[in-house]
């Protein structure tokens, strides 16, 4: 069943990241963002990533966050701070924008603060950490709609990017309906399983009549 955009990354998005990475792994793709968790293991994200890539402040000064008005409702924010633990690029006044405007979650390679207020609103935020300190006067937006880096993965604009209790995966654009089709399959195994054991079946006879252990070998490998 072919599926437009939109569908894709909808489906994408009611899978587990875990699925996902399984999916990935399978197709030999890379796209675990390691290191990125959630403020709330409650909290679920999904959709496409605006990027947005920070270096040090110069002498020409800079800004940390008037991009968000350009940010399409669904979008994912994706920050790349460096990875640096020393300053934010995300707080309440930027929570608070995002949430009004239907923005679909913020993802960091970096920290935010005022994570009282993301849990207020139920916004899905994503970083290796959180610190009070203001990246204001000392990091300022460099480029914004190019590649980042967010952990271990690097990503562009519109690649789409999955978030919850267990952290990030993203699928690059090109490869989102393959990966889709194959954390289809994944699941449906693994939903068989769950079944099976609940029926009364041994573990090891469900894994086995189901391929478990196949589930995320290399095609062709």
């Amino acid at each position: 069943m072919s599926r437009s955009p939109a569908e894709v990354v909808t489906a994408l998005g009611r899978h587990d990241t875990s699925t996902v990475s399984d999916a990935l792994d399978r197709l030999g793709r890379p796209g675990a963002s390691l290191g990125i968790l959630p403020i709330s293991p409650t909290l679920r994200a999904a959709g496409r990533a605006f990027t947005i890539r920070y270096g040090p402040m110069g002498a020409e000064g800079g800004t940390v966050g008037d991009y968000i008005d350009d940010v399409e409702p669904g979008s994912i924010v994706v920050l790349d701070n460096g990875g640096r633990l020393d300053c934010t690029v995300w707080g309440d006044i930027l929570t608070t924008v995002a949430s009004l405007r239907g923005v679909g979650g913020t993802a960091i390679n970096g920290v935010c603060r005022d994570v009282s207020r993301s849990l207020e609103l139920g916004y899905p935020l994503f970083s290796r950490g959180r610190a009070m300190v203001t990246g204001k006067d000392r990091v300022r937006v460099v480029e914004i709609g190019g590649e980042v880096s967010l952990g271990t993965v690097a990503l562009r604009p519109g690649d789409v990017v999955i978030g919850d209790a267990d952290g990030v995966v993203v699928v690059n654009d090109r490869w989102a309906a393959e990966v889709l089709e194959v954390a289809d399959g994944i699941a449906a195994a693994e939903d068989r399983i769950r079944a099976a054991v609940q029926d009364g079946t041994g573990l090891a006879e469900a894994r086995r009549a189901n391929g478990y252990f196949a589930l995320q070998s290399r095609v062709g490998g």
